[in-house]
């Protein structure tokens, strides 16, 4: 068992909310002088008859008005110390610095624009030096698909802008299966294998280097005869001129998995082997060490122990295709990666940012925990809402967010189930989660340099948690030493008929995850040593799983289910009793306080950013 199994529990810093500073005395006003309208004793003279009566007042605005006094009244101004300055509260505020440019829609609106005109010259040089096309007759009897310039900023992780982008996109939605376009299927990494990488290369201190392809798509070869209308605003030529694509175009259903197959014949050329566990993973061994490479799309991620080697692989898929060069891995795919000598640290800060306020909740009362405790919903509790749009897209933006955030797991699979007919009640619940956000936005996955490399999972259900379906919640993760790879939250398939039905479904399920981690493993150098701990909290789920004499109480579960056991009798497997208070995937089941909440959530290596740059 892990040594941090057991740990004191760590009171997790709390939102701070902003203390107002106590009441001081105003500052005593000016002395008088000669430069002076209005004496001291004049100011007081006006203050006792702000106080006096409606008679009095009425006296003395008669009064000041016979005055032949032609000097101006001089206006009251305030005498505190903090005038001028922001209020408190705003301290706790993160600013990015954005500047508002409009994305135009159209070329029509783009052209005319210095900086878009800029960006679609640089996008047709691009075009026409990969000799995207061919400008050919029209054919007579075959089918032209149209093409339309789209527009996007991109930004720093700050907001600062990056550069403005202009892409040619062909008009896919009009070819035809069978004819224009076949396979269309093209792998992309795994989180839970780019989360591996980064564990590892914080324990083995490798270097992460980063590696962007301009014009990704533009490198496939096609296959298939396709012809395209001439871009807007370029080769105009008549209308009895079309283009014959040679390479794939950003929007043809075939782009994604030709690219990668003209990828995948370049990397291979240079020595790299394909991983059997993740398509998107290539690996190179040479006596110098190991040289790892992980694609997403036309983002890339270097790594290894093999310096030369990483400096070979650049300058190779520098000469196979334009390279964009951005050093040291600092942001991708929207993950935020720091560095120090205490390991890694990944947030998304400035998705969160961008989230709240797209949900206009960027000024709202933060909350300490993401749902209220033992809070259960259902599909009929509060009034229907007209439009539900805006509660997918945050359902949907939070989905992508838990891939750093294991703590609102729970309840956004919770919120996931109510996509067809939102009501209030569910919108509330998203509400609270944005609220959770607002003042956790610094909190991000910690992925320590220390620990050894084994694995260990915990697995835990929650029994019938479902009103509707009365089906019960599994919830587990994985862990590589001290560094958490893998988690899950879903509602299991069948209804369980006892509480150790639900929690051994929920040790069956992580199983598979284990197998194919150790595997993903050794393609990474690391060899784990067997058996791998798994933890649970049910000491009859244990029993089940490791005696099978218990056949009255499990034969009617299906067969997959118990894969565990020949796990378990193969010694790749070896099952453990840990407390429920110990229990750390208790919060991927249910809701809990505050206090459970953020002891469970520092079981998770989930540190506030201030904490990793102190050194956690």
């Amino acid at each position: 068992m892990a040594m941090d199994l057991f740990q004191p529990m760590v009171e997790f810093p709390e939102v701070p909310l902003p203390v107002q500073p106590p009441l001081e005395p105003p500052s005593p006003p000016p002395s008088s002088s000669a430069s002076s309208p209005i004496s001291l004793s004049a100011s007081s003279s006006s203050s006792s008859s702000v106080a006096s009566s409606p008679q009095s007042s009425q006296s003395s605005s008669d009064s000041d008005s016979a005055s032949t006094d032609p000097s101006p009244p001089v206006l009251r101004r305030s005498d505190r110390a903090t005038r001028g300055q922001p209020p408190l509260r705003l301290n706790d505020f993160v600013t990015f610095a954005t500047t508002h440019v409009s994305v135009p829609a159209s070329y029509k609106q783009a052209h005319g624009q210095a900086c878009w005109d800029e960006a679609m010259n640089v996008e047709f040089a691009a075009l026409e030096a990969n000799h995207t096309w061919d400008v050919v007759p029209r054919p007579p009897d075959c089918s032209v698909i149209g093409c339309r310039w789209v527009y996007a900023i991109k930004v720093h992780p700050d907001g600062t802008i990056e550069r403005y982008r202009a892409r040619l996109v062909a008009q896919g939605f009009k070819q035809e299966f069978g004819i224009d376009y076949d396979e269309t299927f093209a792998p992309v990494a795994k989180m839970q294998t780019v989360r591996t990488l980064l564990a590892v290369a914080a324990m083995r201190g490798w270097s992460l280097i980063q590696l962007d392809v301009k014009n990704a798509f533009l490198h496939g070869d096609l296959k298939e005869t396709i012809y395209m209308e001439c871009p807007p605003g370029y080769l105009k030529w008549d209308k009895s001129k079309v283009c014959l694509l040679r390479r794939s175009l950003y929007g043809l259903k075939q782009a994604p998995r030709a690219w990668f197959e003209k990828f995948h014949a370049t990397i291979h050329r240079i020595g790299f082997q394909q991983s059997s566990n993740d398509p998107s993973l290539f690996t190179r061994r040479t006596a110098k060490g190991l040289t790892v490479l992980l694609l997403y799309v036309d983002d890339m991620v270097i790594s290894g122990d093999d310096e030369e080697g990483i400096q070979l692989l650049t300058s190779e898929l520098r000469s196979a295709f334009n390279l964009k060069e951005l050093g040291d891995l600092s942001y991708f795919l929207g993950l935020e990666v720091h560095r120090s000598k205490a390991g890694l640290m990944v947030c998304q800060e400035k998705y969160i940012v961008d989230l709240l306020e797209t949900a206009h909740m960027e000024d709202c009362h933060p909350c300490t925990t993401p749902m209220e405790q033992n809070l259960k919903l259902r599909k009929t509790d509060g009034d229907l809402l007209p439009d539900g749009s805006f509660y997918r897209s945050m359902v949907g933006s939070l989905i992508y967010l838990t891939h750093t955030r294991p703590d609102i797991l729970y309840v956004v699979q919770v919120v996931s189930q109510f996509m067809q007919a939102t009501r209030t009640t569910h919108l509330a619940a998203v509400n609270r989660i944005l609220r959770y956000l607002r003042g956790t936005q610094k909190v991000g996955l910690f992925f320590p340099a220390s620990g050894a490399l084994t694995i260990e999972a915990f697995a835990d259900a929650d029994y019938a948690s479902c009103l509707d379906t009365r089906r019960s919640t599994s919830g587990w993760c994985v862990k590589v030493g001290h560094s958490f790879i893998s988690w899950r939250c879903k509602k299991q398939e069948r209804v369980s008929k006892s509480s150790t039905e639900a929690e051994y479904r929920s040790m069956s399920e992580v199983t598979s995850e284990l197998v194919w981690l150790r595997r993903l493993l050794l393609d990474l150098g690391v060899e784990c040593p067997t058996p791998m701990r798994l933890y649970g909290d049910n000491t009859s789920a244990i029993r089940i799983a490791t005696n099978p004499v218990l056949h009255d109480r499990t034969k009617h579960i299906e067969v997959h289910v118990h894969y565990i056991r020949q796990l378990v009798s193969e010694g790749i497997v070896a099952l453990s009793y840990v407390t429920s208070e110990e229990q750390t995937a208790d919060l991927l089941t249910k809701a809990v306080g505050t206090a459970r909440h953020w002891f469970l959530a520092h079981k998770l290596m989930l540190r506030q950013l201030h904490q990793f740059e102190g050194g956690c």
